[in-house]
C-alpha cells in the first residue's frame, strides 16, 4: 500500500461504543483531523480501503516535529501494516455505517446475521468476523460495520452474559483465595473464572479483555 501524499487522501471514523445495541447509525462526518486525534479503534481510509488503528506511539525529537508510528489492520484483507507520519498530518473522516443485527447461525464459511430493522439476512465471511467469533452467542444483538455497503467488521457488546458449559467441578473445602480455573462459555470462548463457579452458571464477561466480571443473576 502506498502511503505517499496520504494527507488529504485519507479518511477516518471513530466507532462509538458498542456497549449498547443500535439499530442503525449511519455516519456522514466530514471532519478534518490530524495525527493528534489518532486513537486505538479509529478506522481510516487509505487508498480506498479501511484500516483500523491497532496501536500507535509518538516519538518526540530533540529537533523538529514529533513523529507518530501507527500499526493498522486492513479490515478488508486482514493484513497488518505499520507506517510513520509527521506530526500534524491531516486525515478526513468518511462515511461508515453501524447497523444493528441479531446473530442467527454460523456454518463452515459464514456467520448469518438478521438486520434489526429490515429483517434481511447478511452473510459475513468467517475471515471478517475474526476474533469476535468466540464471543458471539445465540441471539446476540451486535453491530455490523459497513464501508461502501460492504461489511468490514463485527462489533460485539463490550460486556455480555454467558453460560458456562464446561469447567472443573468445584472442590468442596477449597477456599484458596484467588483460585481460578478455565471455563468454556456457550459462545465457545475459554476464560478463567473463580473456582466456586460450576457448569450451568451464568456470568458477565468483559469481551474486550476476555475477563470474568461477575456472576449474573
Amino acid at each position: 500500500v502506498a502511503f505517499a501524499a496520504i494527507a488529504g487522501t485519507t479518511s477516518a471514523f471513530v466507532p462509538s461504543s458498542p456497549n449498547h445495541f443500535v439499530a442503525r447509525t449511519p455516519t456522514h462526518l466530514q471532519v478534518a483531523i490530524d495525527t493528534s486525534d489518532i486513537k486505538n479503534g479509529l478506522t481510516v481510509e487509505i487508498d480506498g480501503e479501511p484500516f483500523k488503528v491497532l496501536s500507535f506511539s509518538i516519538m518526540k525529537q530533540a529537533r523538529g516535529a514529533a513523529k507518530t508510528t501507527i500499526k493498522f489492520k486492513n479490515l478488508m484483507r486482514g493484513n497488518t501494516i505499520e507506517n510513520t507520519y509527521r506530526s500534524g498530518e491531516k486525515f478526513q473522516t468518511a462515511q461508515i455505517d453501524k447497523i444493528g443485527h441479531i446473530f442467527s447461525y454460523a456454518d463452515e464459511n459464514n456467520f448469518s446475521f438478521m438486520n434489526a430493522e429490515s429483517f434481511e439476512e447478511t452473510l459475513v465471511p468467517i475471515s471478517i468476523v475474526d476474533e469476535s467469533a468466540k464471543w458471539i452467542s445465540e441471539g446476540m444483538e451486535l453491530n455490523l460495520i459497513f464501508f461502501n455497503d460492504k461489511c468490514i467488521e463485527v462489533v460485539v457488546p463490550l460486556s455480555n452474559t454467558y453460560e458456562i458449559t464446561d469447567t472443573e467441578p468445584n472442590v468442596k473445602g477449597n477456599t484458596a483465595q484467588g483460585y481460578t480455573k478455565p471455563a468454556t462459555l456457550d459462545s465457545g470462548a475459554i476464560i478463567s473464572v473463580p473456582g466456586y463457579l460450576e457448569a450451568g452458571d451464568k456470568i458477565r464477561v468483559d469481551t474486550d479483555r476476555g475477563a470474568f466480571l461477575q456472576r449474573a443473576d
